[in-house]
């Protein structure tokens, strides 16, 4: 089926795509003005599909609700972490949270076995987040906000996905659960923007415009490139494959923004991206 088999290189696409709206983020100088810009062109997207998509049922409201408030909580996380941390350890930290905590609580909260092969993965993986953060050494005091915020980044990454696991199911309209999600999430960000900056928010969006918008529209390109490939394709494959965008940001660290020390810190995600292998597909160890 040509459908499926294109599956792994969109997959791949849409991993690149969302490291690089992540480094086009992290590269603005004014931080809160770029996430701003991404947000508005979120709830732009978002108002066009309202128009388009059927209506939630209205058990999913309760849903998109929460889910847009963990994903501002997860916008703003993000934005201190950029602001705080270099690119190539708060990107793949952030990545490599999130399926290390949706293992944790599946196992803890919601009472799922653990398989062998599941709990190598978070071995795995608490390896790989660990040396991503000890490779620069001991981390100070004066990197444990930055650290903290890109694990708080991954939690509520881990969040949003239980959420929304559990609000596409009912909401009838998968396309209309996301529209309302991203104009509801899409607006929040621009309103606490304003009411930081007032007036003079405008001039500080002017200048980067182009790539605050260029970054949101690549964002919601690689999400929905995502979920085209989940309606053709193996869900833990997909899943396993999204989280290579982990290298990819390391990479993008290493080479452009030309962050030290990159050998370890590649090393170290493609640990992280190991074990996520392992806890996807080890299921029946």
């Amino acid at each position: 089926m040509p459908g499926a088999a294109a599956v792994p290189v969109v997959v791949l696409a849409s991993a690149v795509l969302h490291a690089v709206w992540n480094a086009l983020a992290h590269g603005l100088r004014d931080k809160l003005a770029g996430f701003t810009l991404i947000s508005l062109a979120s709830a732009g997207c978002g108002a066009v599909l309202v128009c388009l998509a059927p209506l939630p049922a209205p058990a999913a409201w309760p849903y998109i609700a929460a889910s847009a408030g963990l994903q501002v909580a997860y916008q703003l996380l993000l934005l201190r972490a950029y602001q705080l941390g270099d690119f190539g350890q708060m990107y793949p930290t952030a990545r490599g949270t999130s399926p290390l905590v949706v293992a944790l609580v599946s196992t803890t909260l919601l009472g799922h076995a653990l398989p062998a092969g599941h709990a190598l993965g978070i071995a795995v993986i608490s390896c790989g987040l660990a040396a991503l953060a000890l490779a620069d050494g001991m981390p100070g005091r004066a990197q444990l906000p930055a650290l903290a915020a890109a694990v708080g980044t991954g939690v509520m990454i881990a969040s949003y996905t239980l959420v929304d696991g559990s609000g596409v199911r009912v909401s009838g309209s998968v396309f209309g659960y996301i529209a309302w999600l991203f104009l509801c999430q899409g607006l929040v960000l621009p309103l606490i923007a304003l009411a930081r900056r007032g007036p003079a928010l405008l001039a500080t969006l002017r200048p980067m415009w182009a790539r605050g918008l260029t970054g949101g529209l690549l964002s919601l390109l690689a999400y929905g490139l995502v979920v085209w490939a989940q309606s053709r394709g193996d869900l833990p494959t997909i899943a396993a494959l999204r989280e290579t965008s982990i290298v990819f940001g390391t990479l993008i660290g290493a080479v452009v923004f030309r962050e030290s020390p990159g050998h370890r810190r590649i090393t170290a995600a493609v640990t992280v991206l190991a074990g996520i292998a392992v806890l996807q597909f080890g299921g029946g160890a």
